[in-house]
């Protein structure tokens, strides 16, 4: 798969997810297989101000080439600013942009998964990003629409080749569908019959190698995009390498080979954050995804998602029965929150007019994060 001059292989990409696809863990995934590896979201506005925090959140280990990064905006003037300071500037390889978010913090601005609904707007932010971006490939990643009745994921398909955008990666669920229901795959292959020119990467209910290789057999997708399928579970991306290279292998580690990789991810949290209190309370958030399966007692599972420290980590990461073996079914499945949404949150009249481009003053949010 091509995205821009970049050959990627296996055509694996990891989705950005806010507060997990930090330059970390974007390491324990990279040093399982081949793909593109995403940054989490970064705000456009946030960025051209140079805010402190936003600057920061663009960290890439030495040789993690390519460097992506995905921008999230609103108004086509930042955002083409913003692309402009990431080629000039060198702050990555390949910019990816964000209309796929469905929090109702960005969908309430016009943001995210609320955007492509406004055409125009969409073909003008497209426009501006491609201009700004001189060499560098510009993908995108959406949903299919708002709700079944505001399907969009067609219309911003073919505005993205127009615009010369190297590639869509389609999210297979509408915005209130939020991570709820099932991914319907056969968008994925009517948006790549609708637009043949470009790659088409295919998101949503990926929890194994094997779901890969089926999506892309079923829909005709170039690639696929994996998220919350590898919460807790880098090796998927070594299951990934696995299965496109047509090899049998699936990694199935034992409770204390997952414990190592728990205690590294810590360290290495600690270590790019520069602060122990910081790392720690960061990674608390993976506990009960890495567990997903094991037996291991609420006691253990608390001390372990408490530890105020990364000695108090490793002593408690050390009590875990470490020959217990890889749960099987028990381990896979859905990962993370998945209940839909009763409805979008938009601005006051969003879906009056399709065609309307005005942004609000207050679109862009200042601070970057999903």
């Amino acid at each position: 798969m091509k995205i821009g001059a970049f050959e990627v292989w296996p055509p694996v990409v990891l989705a950005p997810m806010a507060g997990v696809t930090n330059a970390p863990f974007r390491t324990l995934c990279r040093e399982q297989g081949g793909g593109l590896y995403v940054s989490e979201m970064i705000t456009t506005r946030a960025l051209v101000e140079r805010n402190a925090k936003t600057l920061a959140m663009i960290r890439f280990e030495p040789g993690e080439r390519p460097r992506s990064v995905q921008l999230y905006g609103v108004d086509p003037t930042v955002v083409g600013r913003a692309v402009a300071m990431v080629a000039e500037e060198g702050l990555a390889d390949h910019v990816d942009l964000n209309f796929g978010c469905p929090v109702p913090k960005v969908t309430r601005r016009g943001g995210g998964s609320a955007l492509p609904y406004k055409r125009d707007l969409l073909r003008r932010i497209l426009r501006a990003a491609v201009a700004a971006a001189g060499t560098l490939p510009v993908t995108i990643k959406m949903r299919k629409g708002i709700d079944d009745d505001h399907l969009t994921y067609l219309d911003a398909g073919r505005i993205a080749a127009e615009e010369g955008v190297s590639a869509v990666a389609l999210h297979a669920r509408t915005a209130v569908q939020h991570y709820g229901g099932t991914a319907d795959w056969d968008a994925i292959a009517r948006l790549k019959d609708a637009v043949p020119q470009i790659p088409v990467l295919g998101n949503g209910d990926i929890w194994s190698a094997d779901d890969a290789v089926r999506m892309m057999r079923r829909t005709g997708c170039d690639g696929v995009v994996v998220g919350r399928g590898c919460l807790g579970r880098p090796w998927l991306f070594r299951d990934l390498d696995d299965a496109f290279h047509g090899r049998s292998e699936r990694a199935r580690p034992t409770l204390g080979e997952v414990a190592a990789t728990m205690r590294r991810h810590a360290e290495l949290l600690v270590e790019c954050f520069g602060s122990e209190t910081h790392g720690v309370l960061d990674f608390r958030k993976h506990v009960g995804w890495y567990l997903k399966g094991f037996t291991v007692g609420a006691d253990a599972r608390r001390a372990l998602a408490t530890a105020p420290s990364l000695d108090v980590l490793r002593e408690h990461l050390a009590t875990l029965p470490a020959d217990q073996p890889w749960p099987g079914e028990a381990a896979d499945g859905p990962r993370g929150k998945s209940t839909p949404r009763d409805r979008v949150h938009l601005p006051d009249g969003w879906l009056d007019d399709p065609c309307d481009g005005t942004v609000s003053p207050e679109a862009e949010l200042e601070t970057s994060g999903g």
